[in-house]
């Protein structure tokens, strides 16, 4: 082929490749805006994502727990040899490590004065004590005793929704009337603990917050294991390495410690190592943490082993409280019956009697003797005391007299006993405690009730004519009985 052709074929092959590079370089142009303009649609999208994410939780949180059922809902049993309806494991159920944090949120001027002004003391030689689950049942009482005597009481509770929470709510306001100031946090929030030492100089802790309920940590063991164990961590490490000077702490063990053991009445001295509930291994194991706290930073601790504690603003997750509601509305209860045939029984302690031995554990505690630089200068204080009522009772005579108070019959349904953490029976031996701060329970549970009866039929509005009647007949026989017998001594 002539050169000259050889030339123009080469420059008509170079024409054709830049055209392709142009077409090329082109079409890779707008891929390019393509993918940058997906690009930036992705990260509009991503951001407008986050945002309604961010907004659905902040208004979840400003909700809580109004968003949550407010009805009058009862739920599974708490280990008092009965049977409840059993707590949805499809619920709303916020675990004290789930909550909100509240320290960023309290502080400032205002705040510190509320918090000194409510954990200041009244009296010469009174004490400060932070309560937590000051919205419970037996922190209302106790911060209600502590209260009345003098003493500074600051309250803190995360106001779960393991039951109504509006009635933890009205536990709130009704110490809010009495100048106890419960704040809405997380005993795992060591940040607002932290800051609550900063501001007020707490003498002692009562340790009340927890998760309770035998048969729920089936379904929640979880939520247990955050409150009964990381939350007594928590409040353990600020009261010893943050405080200064370090607290006397008082904390609610239990008398599911015993589990397994069979000999009667429970000793403190008896052992405690074969739990039958998940809810028993954590506060074991809250006594084992107690311990190495006591021992390593010389915090002065004193667990209290409470025996089926009943009274006016009780849990409705407790066979007595559910009984009372199901016998109201003509539903069924469920009684447990143990291997060999025989009742259920328990150590029901009245709360008055409850809250005068966790008053005398604060008043005997002792001091701690840790501080902040981890140097302790002696052996600080540990105990365990019971505190029950000494006479077990069969749950079907607890039945029997709530039937009474209510002026209508249960339907019962008797089952055995299943394998879910309950045990046949309580009985505590409270010899420790009667002699180290004099604890002597005193309220039989035929007048417990009755107090209980009249507080329930009250806070929920009931119309119970006749329960009336059977309450006023039922509190005028020991009154005629004392008479008959001083008619007979006069005779």
């Amino acid at each position: 082929m002539p050169s000259g052709g050889i030339i123009a074929v080469d420059a008509a092959a170079k024409g054709m490749k830049l055209e392709r590079y142009a077409s090329g370089g082109a079409l890779l142009l707008r891929r390019a805006t393509s993918a940058k303009l997906v690009s930036a649609a992705s990260h509009l999208l991503f951001r407008a994502t986050v945002l309604a994410t961010l907004a659905l939780v902040f208004l979840f949180t400003l909700h809580y727990p109004s968003l949550l059922s407010r009805s009058f809902h009862l739920s599974a049993g708490g280990g008092d040899g009965s049977a409840g309806g059993a707590h949805s494991s499809s619920a709303s159920h916020r675990s004290l490590l789930m909550s909100s944090s509240a320290s960023a949120s309290y502080g400032g001027a205002a705040w510190e004065k509320e918090v000194r002004r409510s954990a200041r003391p009244s009296r010469d030689g009174g004490i400060s004590v932070l309560v937590t689950g000051a919205a419970g049942f037996v922190g209302m009482h106790c911060s209600l005793a502590l209260k009345a005597r003098g003493d500074g009481v600051l309250g803190l509770d995360n106001f779960n929704s393991y039951y109504d929470p509006s009635l933890k709510r009205a536990r709130q306001a009704l110490l809010a009337s009495r100048g106890v100031v419960v704040l809405d946090a997380d005993i795992n929030d060591g940040l607002l603990l932290e800051k609550l030492f900063d501001v007020a100089a707490f003498t002692h802790v009562l340790h009340l917050a927890a998760q309770a309920g035998v048969r729920y940590a089936m379904e929640a063991p979880q939520t247990y294991v955050a409150s009964n164990v990381a939350g007594l961590v928590s409040v353990f490490e600020v009261a010893a390495k943050h405080a200064d000077p370090q607290p006397a702490i008082v904390w609610a063990s239990s008398s599911s410690v015993y589990g397994l053991n069979t000999d009667a009445p429970f000793s403190e001295d008896h052992r405690t190592d074969r739990p039958a509930s998940l809810y028993a291994a954590t506060k074991k194991a809250g006594e084992a943490i107690a311990h190495t706290y006591n021992h390593i930073y010389g915090l002065s601790i004193t667990g209290l082993r409470f025996f089926t504690v009943y009274g006016p603003w009780g849990r409705p997750d407790m066979a007595y409280f559910f009984f009372a509601r199901s016998i109201v509305a003509g539903e069924p209860i469920t009684l447990f019956r143990a291997a060999d045939g025989s009742d259920a029984r328990r150590d029901f302690t009245y709360i008055d009697d409850v809250v005068k031995g966790c008053l005398g554990a604060l008043d005997t505690a002792g001091r701690s003797t840790g501080s902040r630089s981890g140097k302790k200068s002696g052996p600080a204080p540990l105990r365990v005391y019971n505190l029950g009522n000494t006479s077990p009772v069969p749950v079907t005579r607890m039945v029997a007299i709530l039937e009474k108070l209510l002026g209508k019959k249960a339907n019962k349904r008797i089952v055995a006993m299943p394998s879910n953490g309950d045990v046949p029976f309580t009985h505590a031996n409270v010899s420790h405690a009667a002699h180290d701060f004099g604890y002597r329970p005193t309220t039989s549970l035929e007048a417990g009730l009755r107090h209980f009866v009249d507080w329930f039929v009250n806070y929920y509005k009931l119309d119970t004519k006749i329960a009336k009647g059977a309450r006023s007949a039922a509190a005028d026989k020991p009154a005629k009985k004392k008479a008959a017998a001083a008619m007979s001594t006069l005779s």
